[in-house]
């Protein structure tokens, strides 16, 4: 079998990779940290693809951390455009597929209808801004690419909402929880599998996808579903997002149209409440 190797391993979305391709008994992918590999020494990553020769990659490392970016510019656009671009050079001289993550916080969040690939880019945050800059210049170098917008990643895995929910839940007896952002939680294995799925089809519909769970919902209906499924009684209050203040601005609405990687990649999409469910079964 054709070799995977996986950028930014060792984060939340790697390890939900190594859990699903473990569960899949897919065996022919190597999992690279960011010492092992790290995506911004054009050196060592040159020394890992011609030890390698990946007929894919996994591009899971990013920058993410969405308010500490407004004040660390330079590192957030390194990481997040410089990083990608650097592993789009080496695919498209090693004739690599790249498999590339993205967010929906390239989009200013500023409608109320699902947003699709076409839909116009116009990032409100630092963090959206690097990585559509991550976006926009991978095509410059390999024409081999899946790019895939992601919303609201969490797992049983690393930090993330669903985790603070909980931890928060045991120790307060009240959360305020905006209700005015409106998007769809991704579960993070789910994410993972619709990317194995892509290599193990061996899919040429290259180009840029949209990939969150199905529905819509806002912070505080998810953080309200994790309580509840947490079997905590926490008294959860809705705010609006002016009355939590954050370094940046975050979209308003960003439930993204999945029409395209259903159709043209033949991805089946579970539900975010349903999966959510899973995901609290695996924490307890």
């Amino acid at each position: 079998m054709n070799k995977t190797l996986v950028f930014g391993g060792s984060g939340q979305l790697g390890q939900c990779l190594q859990a699903v391709a473990q569960a899949r008994g897919f065996t022919s992918i190597v999992f690279l940290a960011e010492e092992q590999a790290n995506i911004l020494n054009q050196e060592t990553l040159r020394a890992t693809f011609e030890q390698h020769h990946p007929a894919y990659i996994i591009n899971c490392a990013a920058y993410t951390a969405v308010d500490k970016a407004e004040d660390e510019v330079d590192i957030a656009r390194k990481v997040n455009r410089d990083g990608a671009e650097n592993l789009a050079r080496l695919c498209g001289e090693f004739g690599t597929t790249m498999l590339h993550i993205s967010t929906d916080f390239v989009f200013a969040g500023t409608g109320n209808e699902p947003l699709t690939e076409t839909d116009e880019t116009a990032p409100i945050s630092v963090y959206g801004l690097t990585k559509l800059e991550g976006e926009q210049v991978i095509p410059e170098h390999t024409a081999q690419y899946f790019i895939l917008r992601t919303s609201w990643l969490y797992s049983e895995y690393a930090g993330n909402f669903v985790k603070t929910m909980l931890r928060f839940g045991k120790e307060r007896e009240e959360m305020r929880v905006i209700w005015d952002q409106l998007g769809t939680p991704t579960y993070a294995v789910d994410l993972a599998g619709a990317l194995l799925h892509i290599i193990e089809s061996g899919s040429t519909a290259y180009g840029l996808y949209h990939y969150s769970n199905e529905g819509v919902t806002s912070w505080y209906d998810f953080a309200v579903a994790i309580f509840e499924l947490g079997g905590l009684p926490t008294r959860t209050v809705p705010i609006r997002t002016a009355e939590y203040h954050t370094k940046a601005t975050r979209p308003a609405f960003s439930v993204m149209d999945k029409t395209k990687a259903k159709t043209a990649l033949g991805l089946a999409i579970p539900q975010w409440r349903a999966s959510l469910v899973k995901c609290m079964g695996r924490l307890k």
